[in-house]
């Protein structure tokens, strides 16, 4: 009796190990640990009204930019609803952390906290220091970078009380007018954005931040923003399961605690015309779930994004995406009302129970294991110097150091020449200054407006400069015809390098075909400039690789690979920076 008794005991716990393996939770746990992992969760679960567990399921989002009403409405919902969670949005660091550490201790559950912070709480934060977008970190490797870069997010994560980064981004960008993914994709290649995406999510949750993939089944080609209404991805299933499902397929069993649904349409896995995935219960609940086995927590896209918010009514919207087998509703409007639908689908049997519980123990037990069970206050004093400081500074300028992409170097002037003059000419709209001030060389370099082009003598060596505008990733990355022309009328007689400070994509209808030497660097910011100022002078190698296809002659995986000049002597380099 005794023996089957140790044996039922034993398929309890395989049981249980085996249910909590396809989710996130922490790295060499005991047995031990398991079972009180498991106790918290029952005994919470039971402790719960029926009320109070299906708040759980609802997550709202908190500015602080909106005035004292919006607060005090979120106030509201926290206590009398007993939300989930709460998503962090602009922009005070200090006073969110003060409002998390109000609205926490009012909290019957700890609430989880999320952000979207995909180049890290800069996304959100402005006093924060931005790290590069996916788009640049698809360029990078030694993808262990791009964990270091996770991980620092997570540290920045914990210092303001968050527990999941709704990132990384797996969309495959194979459409370069995606007017929303772009530069937050990894790229076009599948391999690529597969590895970058579990390098950032291990990164994350390595140190008990939660990731999130995303934005299932993928938003990678398309043409209209879901923020404003609903895209259609009109591919068969060969190629949506070759492109668009492929990251998802591929990381359903990487222990990842996260997918977001999309507001996309996509026929091939929809009948029903017009169903947005969010609310599609053959995508979420046929597909996700049932034939990729997906078992960590399944969270819509933001609840307020015009690709749903004008179809649907907030809390019908909520109890639609419950149906469908979303076990959170991201940035709702409608909490109150979407728990009187959810309960009114119970009571006519559209739903079970059994539904409920399992939703809601999937997010009990995450927050367990990112240690919420007990809440422990953040503190708001020098949040700003801890978000941003030399050590941010350093890791994102070997970031954009590593993705630093050579795509030609016909004339090899690379790296530059220490005892030669150089010119330079800044294309486009965006500052550049910090650039010339880093070349740094020992040598000169005369700084040239385009008006002043024809006054560089005959086969010199010009630096172009297109520094594009990357104060949002959503600009817009074409170059301007004024700059086509100067670059073609340089190209004639001078020997050019051409540097990209914004998207590969840039290129897409640039002639480059008489420029010598091609190098992108991706984004136009300090730290970009920097990490490309030295890698001309030679200090850094340059080791980068396309993460897109631009066009016929620009390829996936295209980079020429540059090793540290042995020419440079750093002790000896002077700033003879010159400006006419």
């Amino acid at each position: 009796m005794k023996n089957i008794k140790s044996q039922i005991s034993l398929l309890i716990f395989l049981f249980f190990s085996f249910h909590i393996s396809a989710q996130y939770q922490p790295k060499n746990l005991s047995k031990a640990e398991l079972k009180d992992a498991q106790n918290w969760v029952d005994a919470t679960y039971n402790s719960l009204s029926q009320d109070q567990k299906l708040g759980q399921l609802f997550i709202v989002a908190l500015y602080t930019n909106k005035g004292e009403d919006f607060i005090e409405n979120v106030r509201n919902t926290v206590e009398k609803e007993q939300i989930g969670g709460l998503i962090l949005m602009q922009d005070d660091a200090a006073r969110e952390i003060n409002l998390v550490n109000e609205f926490q201790s009012k909290s019957k559950v700890p609430l989880m906290i999320g952000m979207d912070a995909e180049w890290g709480v800069f996304q959100r934060i402005a006093t924060a220091h931005k790290f590069p977008w996916a788009m640049t970190l698809g360029a990078i490797q030694d993808k262990n970078l791009i964990s270091e870069m996770a991980a620092k997010i997570a540290e920045d994560c914990k210092r303001m009380g968050i527990n999941w980064d709704f990132a990384p981004v797996v969309d495959v960008n194979t459409n370069p007018d995606n007017p929303i993914i772009g530069n937050r994709s990894f790229g076009s290649d599948v391999s690529n954005v597969v590895r970058s995406a579990l390098a950032y999510s291990n990164g994350l949750q390595d140190h008990k931040i939660l990731a999130a993939i995303k934005h299932f089944p993928g938003h990678g080609d398309t043409n209209t923003d879901s923020h404003l209404d609903l895209p259609v991805v009109s591919h068969n299933l060969k190629r949506l399961n070759d492109v668009e499902l492929a990251p998802f397929k591929a990381l359903m069993n990487k222990g990842v605690g996260g997918v977001m649904v999309a507001h996309l349409y996509v026929p091939a896995l929809e009948n029903e015309k017009g169903i947005p995935a969010s609310v599609s219960k053959s995508i979420i609940t046929g597909l996700l779930k049932g034939k990729l086995g997906y078992k960590g927590l399944i969270i819509t896209d933001a609840l307020n994004m015009g690709a749903v918010a004008k179809r649907y009514k907030p809390g019908e919207l909520d109890a639609l995406a419950f149906k469908a087998g979303n076990d959170i509703m991201l940035f709702s409007e409608g909490v109150k009302e979407g728990k009187r639908l959810i309960q009114v689908a119970l009571d006519k049997k559209e739903i079970s129970q059994d539904r409920v519980e399992e939703s809601v123990k999937k997010i009990l037990l995450t927050k367990y294991f990112l240690g919420l069970s007990k809440y422990e206050p953040r503190n708001p004093e020098n949040i700003n110097e801890d978000l941003n400081n030399d050590s941010h500074k350093i890791l994102a300028e070997n970031l954009y150091s590593h993705a630093l992409t050579l795509l030609k170097d016909d004339q090899k002037l690379l790296p530059l020449n220490c005892e030669e003059t150089y010119y330079y000419v800044p294309l486009e709209e965006a500052p550049y200054e910090t650039f010339l001030d880093h070349l740094n060389l020992n040598a000169t370099v005369i700084m040239k407006k385009p008006s002043e082009i024809t006054s560089i003598p005959a086969n010199s060596k010009v630096i172009v400069g297109f520094h594009k505008d990357n104060s949002t990733a959503y600009k817009p990355y074409k170059i301007s015809s004024e700059s086509k022309k100067v670059l073609s009328a340089l190209s004639k007689n001078q020997n050019i390098i051409l540097n990209v400070f914004g998207s590969a994509y840039a290129l897409k209808d640039v002639d480059i075909s008489q420029v010598s030497t091609v190098l992108v660097s991706y984004e136009n910011n300090d730290d970009s400039m920097k990490a490309t100022a030295n890698a001309l002078n030679g200090q850094t190698r340059i080791s980068g690789k396309l993460p897109v296809l631009v066009n016929e002659n620009l390829k996936e995986g295209m980079g020429i690979d540059l090793n540290v000049s042995s020419q440079v002597d750093l002790k000896k380099t002077k700033n003879k920076t010159i400006v006419e």
